[in-house]
């Protein structure tokens, strides 16, 4: 039992030992390019951030020029020009919005991207999710599928809808002016 004990706390040990080597939490960042900050991009930031391009995975408030976000991150990100992300939850305001993955939360800029599934809002002039659970509000709207929502705008293409208004009232058509869902 003790031997067994011993190894339980020794792996205990190792796990804590290399979590912490690997990233540490930072209440802050500043930085001017991701290799040129005060904290390293392996840091995750867990409250503001204000660059000119930043990547770090955060939680937090980022205000920059272009703001980057890897892994899991969350929070508030205002970027003058471009906000881009691994997966992201929470508010994104830029004149360019991309997710690599997912988003749950809101986009708002000139061409928000949802390479995965968004759920919440996209409310640009130009909006593409991959999966809709929400709504799309633009001038011209894209998403491969509609889990649950619909898109209004100028253009709505849903390419999962194959045919004209077979499916009323599940579905319109793969393209609607106005709303489509």
């Amino acid at each position: 039992m003790k031997k067994t004990m011993k190894i339980l706390i020794a792996c205990l040990a190792t796990v804590l030992v290399s979590t912490g080597a690997f990233a540490e939490t930072k209440p802050f960042n500043f930085s001017l390019t991701p290799d040129v900050a005060v904290n390293p991009r392996s840091d995750t930031i867990e409250g503001f951030t204000a660059s000119v391009w930043g990547e770090n995975q955060q939680t937090s408030l980022a205000l920059g020029v272009a703001n980057g976000t890897v892994g899991q991150s969350a929070g508030l990100s205002f970027g003058f020009i471009f906000n881009y992300a691994d997966s992201y939850k929470g508010i994104q305001w830029s004149a360019i919005n991309y997710n690599k993955s997912d988003l749950l939360g809101w986009q708002s800029g000139l061409v928000d991207y949802v390479w995965g599934g968004m759920m919440g809002l996209q409310a640009g002039v130009v909006n593409y999710a991959g999966r809709v659970k929400g709504l799309e509000f633009g001038i011209v709207n894209y998403t491969d599928d509609v889990e649950a929502g619909c898109q209004i705008g100028l253009i709505n293409i849903i390419h999962s809808n194959k045919s004209w208004f077979d499916d009323l009232p599940n579905s319109l058509a793969p393209t609607m002016i106005l709303i489509n869902w």
